[in-house]
């Protein structure tokens, strides 16, 4: 049920603002990658600074999780996502500036700004959506957060061989410019007002039972999955260029399949999940991650296959963990304290989990011990989640 005292409007304009701001929170730092060599040549960076710039933002989303949740607690959540496109904003042009220091600067902006927005746009969901509707309003979160990422992995290399690296990143404040634009005017004067106990009957949160539990739980399952998404994220085009001798055009058209696909399990989740219990919607989902590491052991020839199912259930799993954090949470605070715990823990493994799969790879001298490992991730994930999202209501 709407906050009355809100100001943002309701319905579509909301659901657009949403989507907005989610073009500009996964895009900026997975810009680096098709343009990763141009800025080594430009910059001097070594190879471990040069993979820094993918792995801050991903441990910013870990490390500032607590302070997101707190700012977004105190200042109001309008105040968090105002700050958040800022930030943004603000991140794309210092990186773009020029000079390595600079660059570095820009992606540890970007990184803590999108932090803030991670914590705060499940919160407007839970404050202004009808409980009817916050599962269908984070699926389109999340399918905008994979459409912004599918966006700029495509066009920034193109747009560097026009115009150079620095200003084919910095196009992405496109983005952050436009949602500010529908923002500002939709938040209106509820920027400053701090997150209240939404609680029907003013208890604390504290008073419901097994929410400990749950959390870990949830904790459990987002770190399984940002394990398995990071890790796969990383190396899947290796792989098929080893295992199948694919050049790296054609291997990087598995991760592009990988990303895109995650757009349909996540508008598919709320859908499916008005028709059968969260439950089997975990066990769905669980079982087409498990075709991934499977597949690609057994029959790495169906690659496309497999990366098709895995997108969809990477997907589908992040929104199905967020609404489960939305539902269960008797408060809005307990919502971004929550929320809190279970992305700050989550993006550390997965900012872990490139590195980690390239150590074993290393050792091992091939890919049937990495993809091993993401198997015991999704098992996990599949744990965490179904034995977790049990107490979310079904949708009718």
């Amino acid at each position: 049920m709407r906050d009355p005292g809100s100001k943002i409007p309701g319905s579509w304009a909301l659901i657009a603002c949403i989507g907005l701001i989610a073009l500009n929170m996964r895009g900026p730092f997975v810009a680096v990658a098709p343009v990763a060599e141009l800025m080594q040549l430009d910059l001097g960076y070594t190879s471990v600074e040069l993979g820094l710039l993918t792995g801050i933002p991903v441990l910013c989303f870990s490390l500032a999780a607590p302070l997101a949740s707190l700012s977004a607690r105190r200042l109001g959540a309008e105040a968090a996502i105002t700050l958040t496109l800022i930030g943004v904003l603000t991140g794309v042009v210092v990186r773009s500036a020029g000079g390595p220091v600079l660059v570095m600067l820009g992606t540890v902006v970007l990184g803590v700004a999108i932090t803030l927005g991670n914590i705060a746009v499940p919160l407007i969901i839970r404050r202004d959506f009808s409980s009817r509707r916050q599962g269908s309003a984070l699926g389109i979160y999340t399918a905008a957060l994979n459409t912004g990422a599918f966006i700029t992995s495509v066009a920034t290399a193109p747009l560097a061989g026009l115009i150079g690296w620095p200003l084919a990143l910095a196009a992405s404040a496109v983005f952050a410019v436009a949602a500010l634009g529908l923002w500002l005017p939709a938040a209106g004067s509820t920027s400053s007002r701090p997150v209240q106990n939404d609680c029907p009957d003013g208890q604390s949160s504290s008073d419901r039972g097994g929410t400990s539990w749950i959390t870990v739980g949830l904790t459990v399952g987002f770190a399984s999955q940002a394990v398995s998404y990071y890790g796969l994220t990383a190396w899947l085009p290796t792989l098929l260029a080893d295992e199948l001798g694919m050049a790296p055009s054609a291997a990087g058209a598995g991760s592009s399949l990988f990303q895109i696909l995650a757009i349909v399990g996540a508008l598919a989740v709320p859908l499916t999940a008005r028709v059968v219990s969260t439950t089997a919607v975990a066990l769905t989902l669980g079982a087409l991650w498990l075709t991934v590491p499977l597949g690609l052991l057994l029959a790495p020839e169906l690659w496309w296959f497999w990366c098709s199912l895995g997108g969809i259930a990477q997907g589908g799993g992040i929104t199905l963990i967020f609404t489960a954090i939305v539902k269960i949470a008797r408060d809005a605070a307990s919502a971004g304290r929550m929320s809190a715990v279970v992305q700050g823990v989550g993006y550390w493994f997965g900012a872990a989990s490139p590195t980690f799969l390239g150590f074993v790879y290393s050792v091992t001298g091939g890919w049937a011990w990495p993809l091993l490992v993401i198997l015991c991730s999704v098992l996990a994930f599949i744990l965490g989640t179904t034995l977790s999202v049990r107490l979310v209501p079904q949708q009718k």
